[in-house]
């Protein structure tokens, strides 16, 4: 009796008790049913597997940390163990992180970092005038006086204000407004984020990107990701690896068979290949993103990395203003900047921006709208991007320092770009192009027939097998050319110049050494 007055109070009645449990084994019947279609899965399986998960996310492949990194990472346990090697120390030659390779960090940058940081400080007699001055501009921009609180989605407005004005400097007077700047976590983010606005359609309507080869993997990897088709053009090795626009041209050509190329990235300085574009070869390429209708990413990140006397960084910007109003309103381009790299090496304060021009209206509210789904970039990050841009000026208390402290940088940079060229190229077997920027060297190296025949046997590309071979015989960490791509045939690895002279010597000599009896192995 309980039970029935129970069931009328959820709205049954006797009257309807029948065809309530008629309905009830027919629903039983079906689910049964639609459990013997479903593939059984056992009590302990796993939902998610290799097989079962996102096959765009397993294609993205990332050289700069991968295999050869995680090899590195095994060797450096196995000596805090004990266990001997042919080595003392594993050296990370794969990336360009430079605190971690010993670069001092810029004075100016984190005084005004720590008084963001912990405001108490600013009224320590330990810390100079201006960059109290900057880092209560910064402060009062950010809500509640605090680093800790979310900025907009776009970034903190007056950091933004410094950002254009930088540019405004760099290009000798081409504006730049504010409302065309984006702060983002790194480069990176800002280069990730503009591809998935970019990337659209199916088949042979699907979104192609131009990338060089060689690139950095950061494109071929969220190209993988967004499921885009990836159009390689080639980088002319032979010619210091200069950009051939007709290289361009056959590439967009073959690519329009299977996609709709809309994008073309260029890195300048580039990564991994140390090249510096003349003025003329960005016009060139200007004129070909107009000509084919290429919306333009310009990864600048090296701008401020500049060694050949013959060489000079032109900004895609200032070069597509100076071009006419025909290309400059209409030419669309996404240009990115980072504490990463430069003199300042900031890489772990993840702070970058990107500025973007001729932007359709509507557009600027899609963009913003997927940026704020991240609510916003680390404001730390952004704060340090702002004394990047902003840093002492003559008159002001600690611009000699500053100065002194940025030109010792670059101009240790410089000599280790000759170094590391010089000396590769007095070894058989490995020619290098001279590094007329960034902080790489990618030279080309002769690997015999037999060599190709072992790593093919241990199912590793050539580059691949020379560079695990390096790092088990002598601890060097390189990555393979292949991770970065190359000319079918040639090998090459991709080395930063980053650590101090006389390691980097020891590392050059090395791989020399190294070189020459892997010559003799497998002759």
């Amino acid at each position: 009796m309980q039970r029935a007055a129970a069931l009328v109070r959820r709205g049954f009645c006797p009257r309807t008790w029948g065809s309530w449990s008629r309905s009830q084994s027919s629903a039983a019947a079906e689910a049964s049913a639609v459990l013997k279609v479903r593939p059984e899965r056992s009590r302990h399986e796993r939902i998610l597997t290799l097989e079962s998960m996102n096959p765009r996310v397993k294609a993205v492949e990332y050289a700069v940390r991968g295999p050869i990194v995680l090899k590195a990472v095994e060797l450096e346990l196995e000596l805090q163990r004990g266990i001997k090697k042919p080595f003392t120390e594993v050296i990370r030659a794969n990336i360009g992180d430079a605190h971690a390779m010993g670069q001092q960090p810029i004075t100016f940058l984190r005084q005004v970092m720590a008084l963001c940081t912990y405001p108490n400080l600013l009224d320590s007699p330990s810390f100079p005038e201006d960059a109290k001055k900057r880092a209560r501009r910064i402060l009062q921009a950010c809500g509640g006086n605090s680093l800790g609180s979310y900025s907009a989605s776009q970034g903190v407005n007056c950091i933004r204000e410094d950002v254009a004005a930088y540019i405004t400097r760099r290009d000798g007077g081409v504006p730049a407004d504010p409302d065309n700047i984006y702060l983002t976590t790194g480069a990176s983010d800002g280069i990730t984020t503009i591809l998935k606005i970019l990337v659209s359609g199916g088949g042979k309507s699907r979104t192609g990107v131009l990338i060089p080869i060689p690139q950095y993997p950061l494109y071929s990897a969220v190209i993988s990701e967004l499921d885009a088709v990836q159009v390689n053009y080639y980088l002319d090795e032979d010619n210091c690896w200069a950009l051939n626009v007709n290289e361009l041209r056959r590439a967009v050509r073959e690519a329009k068979d299977r996609c709709d190329p809309k994008v073309l990235c260029i890195i300048n300085p580039g990564n991994p290949t140390g090249q510096v574009q003349s003025r003329q070869c960005i016009e060139d390429v200007v004129h070909f993103a107009w000509e084919e209708k290429l919306f333009l990413l310009a990864d600048e990140v090296y701008q401020d990395n500049v060694y050949s006397p013959d060489c000079q960084f032109h900004s895609f910007k200032k070069v597509l203003s100076e071009m006419g109003p025909e290309y400059s309103s209409n030419v669309e381009l996404a240009s990115f900047h980072s504490t990463s790299k430069g003199y300042m090496g900031e890489c772990g304060y993840r702070g970058g921006y990107m500025e973007v021009i001729n932007l359709h209206p509507e557009i600027k509210g899609q963009l913003l709208k997927l940026l704020s789904v991240r609510l916003c970039p680390p404001v730390s990050g952004q704060a340090a991007m702002d004394i990047v841009v902003n840093p002492p000026v003559p008159g002001e208390e600690s611009f000699e320092q500053f100065r002194r402290e940025k030109e010792s940088v670059l101009s240790d940079l410089a000599r280790k770009a000759k170094l590391t060229e010089d000396l590769f190229n007095q070894v058989p077997g490995i020619q290098c192009n001279p590094l007329q920027g960034a902080m790489y060297a990618f030279p080309r190296i002769f690997i015999p027939a037999k060599a190709v025949e072992a790593a093919q046997a241990n199912q590793m590309a050539p580059d691949m097998f020379y560079c695990m071979k390096l790092l088990e015989d002598t601890g060097i960490c390189v990555v393979p050319g292949s991770g970065f791509g190359q000319r079918e045939g040639t090998y090459h690895f991709r080395m930063t110049i980053l650590p101090p002279v006389e390691k980097l010597k020891t590392v050059l000599q090395k791989v020399r050494d190294f070189h020459v009896k892997f010559l003799e192995k497998y002759a």
